[in-house]
């Protein structure tokens, strides 16, 4: 079977079109009450790697079910009035992931450019927890 578009095609057209947040600029959002960074990661990444602190944990499967209002798996995190910046291991999944969000209607939106990688690489602030949830958010 010959895929018409693999996954690097799609990533790529996704990051054209979503907005894009470096990592370094993301570090100063930590700590803001209007922005919520959502870690798209499997938990065993978030238990292995850790964390940004304060990140909601909104695995990759059910974002447009949790974002959707009239979904029975709604979370009203996604209602409030704020900014949500989308994270993964590299970039690629959360590209897509912000890319399906906006496709749904969320304005305030964008994705964290290489991911929690480039998150460390940065310098940003990391928690662990043995069962991979942050006890403060």
């Amino acid at each position: 079977m010959a895929l018409h578009k693999g996954v690097k095609e799609l990533v790529a057209e996704a990051q054209a079109r979503v907005r894009t947040i470096a990592a370094a600029n993301a570090t100063a959002l930590v700590c803001s009450d209007d922005t919520v960074l959502v870690d798209l990661r499997d938990i065993r990444e978030r238990q292995r790697d850790g964390f940004i602190p304060g990140s909601f944990h909104a695995p990759r499967g059910m974002l447009e079910f949790w974002v959707d209002p009239e979904s029975p798996y709604y979370k009203e995190i996604f209602g409030r009035d704020a900014s949500f910046i989308f994270y993964c291991a590299s970039g690629w999944r959360s590209a897509l992931a912000t890319a399906a969000v906006q496709d749904m209607g969320m304005e305030r939106v964008a994705h964290l450019e290489g991911g929690f990688a480039a998150w460390i690489k940065a310098g940003g602030t990391i928690a662990k927890s043995k069962d991979g949830r942050d006890p403060n958010s």
